[in-house]
């Protein structure tokens, strides 16, 4: 593996500093252009990639690592396709920057705009999931900021790879390939300058799992845009469609088990239990579901294991899931309350009432009424990519597309005034 030493990290946030300047003068065309120049690129170079994930992967598998790990580390030509089509969709999005939020003049006659501008330089923090480093690279580009990479080891191989092929793409257009640095380095020393380079990174958005975000949280002196772990839940209600409740929680849970938008405990009335339990063992058994149940599912459902304080609270990532039974919204959105992490959460029912109280009771940054939570993403909801999942209710919530990489600047347009 390469190292950095602390006098490179600092010499590429410099030289991402100073490519943010450059970004800031160009077009919204210009910055289109080069997106779906990239875009090309990548898809012309899917093959240098895909030799570059198959090492990392070789050596994920050498160090034992689980299936959920493994699908998130993975590439395919197909999964690439999407990084250049996800490019393609950003380049269609409205430029967020440059847009006048609010203007007016003063009796002395000075005109005052508001207007959105870039953030400058964000440093990413991220882990075993390739695909951030284009993500985040395209949305940081199109909102006009330069970006500094930092992936996790075990994807290190594929992240300078793909990185370079960027830089490759930038050369044949008007931004900057210093606007994209990528720390290739295995060293943990590299990650805790990021940490407190103030002077030349404006924000930090750490994306993974929940140590990587709490050690960013607790150690950073930058600015930290926090995303968070999803234990995301499904409350099926008493009045819930039985085929829609359970299509709900097999796409929750094993569409993509390994996301943070996955679905990880079911709370269930003990009224629609009651009068569904063999559809639900059925649906389960089918879809290899492997539960973690309270006392209640213990007794009605084959297999299952008892539920743990801690699996109440854990983010699975595989096809087990917690199931816990309630007899009201009230414990419902209380189970919430205690163990959630503010991510998505969904709700089943036909009564309109019961949909609104828990959408208002509940604090999360996305929720659901008979829908699966698999939709809190930026491609999902037309954001073209997203940035990362902020859990956080400061500058930005949710899936953390374009608006959320720009802040505010005021211009004052003066003929002499003073005060």
């Amino acid at each position: 593996m390469v190292t950095t030493n602390k006098v490179n990290v600092e010499e590429q946030a410099k030289l991402a500093k100073k490519a943010a300047k450059t970004l800031s003068l160009l077009t919204t065309e210009e910055k289109n252009e080069a997106l779906l120049t990239l875009a090309d690129t990548i898809d012309n170079e899917y093959e240098t990639i895909l030799i570059a994930n198959e090492k990392d992967l070789e050596n994920g598998r050498q160090q034992g690592h689980d299936a959920a790990f493994i699908d998130r580390l993975t590439l395919t030509k197909e999964r690439i396709e999407e990084f250049a089509q996800g490019l393609r969709q950003v380049a269609e999005l409205d430029d967020p920057t440059g847009i006048i939020n609010s203007d007016w003049v003063l009796d002395n006659g000075l005109k005052v705009q508001q207007i959105t501008v870039p953030l400058g330089v964000i440093g990413m923090i991220y882990e075993a999931r390739p695909n951030v480093t284009v993500d985040a690279t395209g949305l940081a580009l199109k909102s006009g900021n330069a970006i500094v990479l930092k992936g996790g080891s075990s994807a290190i191989i594929s992240n300078k790879t793909i990185v370079e092929v960027i830089h490759r793409g930038l050369e044949q257009t008007k931004i900057p390939k210093e606007a994209v640095q990528f720390i290739a380095s295995t060293d943990r020393e590299a990650t805790q300058q990021l940490f407190t380079m103030k002077e030349h990174i404006d924000v930090l958005i750490p994306r993974g799992g929940g140590s990587l975000i709490k050690a960013v949280v607790n150690n950073a002196t930058v600015p930290v845009l926090e995303t968070g772990v999803g234990n995301c839940h499904l409350y099926i209600d008493a009045e819930a469609d039985v085929k829609k409740a359970l299509a709900i929680l097999v796409n929750a849970k094993t569409d993509r088990p390994a996301v943070c938008n996955a679905l990880e405990t079911a709370i269930i009335h003990q009224d629609w239990l009651s009068a569904n339990k063999d559809a639900l063992i059925e649906t389960l058994r089918a879809h290899d579901i492997h539960v973690h149940g309270d006392s209640t599912i213990m007794k009605l459902i084959p297999g299952a294991v008892p539920a743990s304080e801690d699996d109440w609270a854990n983010e699975y990532l595989s096809k087990d899931i917690a199931i816990k039974t309630v007899t009201n919204l009230t414990e419902a959105t209380q189970h919430i309350e205690d163990y959630g992490t503010k991510h998505s959460e969904a709700i089943i029912t036909e009564n309109q009432e019961t949909a609104d109280k828990f959408m208002k009771l509940v604090d999360a940054a996305a929720l659901y009424h008979n829908a699966s939570t698999r939709f809190t993403d930026g491609g999902a909801l037309g954001f073209g990519a997203e940035i990362g999942i902020s859990t956080q209710k400061l500058h930005a919530r949710g899936p953390m597309g374009l608006p959320a990489l720009t802040t505010i600047k005021y211009l004052m347009h003066g003929d002499g005034q003073i005060r």
